[in-house]
């Protein structure tokens, strides 16, 4: 495989977890970009990284950089994007890929237009496990899925000045953590959902602090979530069919999946998969993105972050609740 050279844009806790990866993997960086001098220095020297960019726009428009990572607030991802693709550049941005789903269908569009690769950092969209529980389903050992069910909850101190609760940002629960949620739902449902019921909790700044979610399609298959930026929850993911169902705790990452089946009343029985590692999510996650540019496509994952990002918009469209930039 090519080696390729990475151009990170932003240095948070995120963005270290990836230089780490990408180090790992491709055994160097080529560049990174921050408008913080002192920060920029200071993660360049700590993950050996040889360029560095106080303007990320240089960074884009460099020759030598084949692919642009992005890890700053949701609200820059769409221009960056943009740039990026427009400069020749395939694009890694960290979710929510773009605050709404016009912005998410542009870029996606754009990607199209200029053959290049775009995904979404979700974590779950590259953990081993999850092709063994597709195959799993696929092989209907589940039977027919009826209901898919997913929590996430963190518990965010209390700082109304956070991103995760700035408006002006996009903060909320539901592009923060939602994302993780979602993509798990729509991943085990036969088409994307026609009928969204949900209610909120509003933080004081105006965003999503909590929220249950009820979403059927067509099939009538019906994904129920529950997400909360001020009250932790187990990470937990449950699919359920006519003849079993998968217990995944810990989903974003996960590593191993309880099956139970259920196809007899009165009995069941149980087996578990393991498979993966979860330090190695972001591995993953640089593995299949360099495979999605060497083999030209990247195996249906924006069109999931698609659908996603339309239901997402659903959501918010139902609690009345829009972004000031919007």
């Amino acid at each position: 495989m090519k080696k390729y050279n990475w151009g990170m844009i932003g240095t948070g806790w995120i963005a270290h977890e990836m230089a780490d990866a990408l180090n790992s993997v491709n055994g160097s960086i080529y560049a990174v970009a921050d408008i913080n001098p002192d920060r920029l220095k200071k993660f360049a020297a700590e993950k050996n990284i040889a360029h560095t960019y106080n303007n990320a726009d240089e960074m884009i428009n460099d020759p030598n950089v084949d692919i642009i990572y992005i890890a700053t607030p949701h609200t820059f991802h769409y221009s960056y994007i943009k740039k990026a693709l427009n400069a020749g550049k395939h694009v890694f941005a960290e979710k929510a890929i773009t605050v709404n789903a016009k912005q998410f269908d542009e870029v996606q569009q754009l990607a199209h237009d200029k053959g290049l690769i775009l995904t979404e950092g979700l974590t779950l969209l590259h953990m081993p496990i999850y092709q063994k529980v597709k195959d799993l389903i696929e092989r209907r050992k589940l039977g027919d899925i009826h209901l898919v069910q997913v929590n996430f909850g963190s518990l965010k101190n209390y700082d109304p000045k956070n991103r995760f609760f700035n408006k002006s940002l996009a903060g909320g629960a539901l592009l923060d953590i939602g994302g993780y949620a979602t993509v798990f739902a729509r991943s085990f449902l036969a088409s994307q959902p026609n009928v969204t019921l949900t209610t909120v909790k509003f933080f004081e700044t105006g965003v999503d602090e909590q929220s249950g979610i009820i979403l059927k399609n067509a099939q009538e298959q019906l994904a129920v979530m529950a997400l909360s930026l001020r009250a932790r929850q187990p990470k937990r993911g449950v699919i359920s069919g006519t003849k079993g169902y998968v217990e995944i705790d810990n989903y974003p990452r996960a590593t191993e999946a309880k099956v139970t089946y259920t196809e007899d009343a009165h009995q069941s029985a149980s087996e578990t998969i393991t498979v993966g590692n979860s330090d190695e999510a972001l591995i993953y996650e640089v593995r299949d993105m360099q495979r999605y540019i060497e083999e030209g496509h990247d195996d249906g994952q924006l069109e999931l972050s698609h659908d996603v990002s339309h239901i997402m918009d659903g959501v918010r469209n139902a609690w009345g609740m829009k972004f000031p930039f919007e």
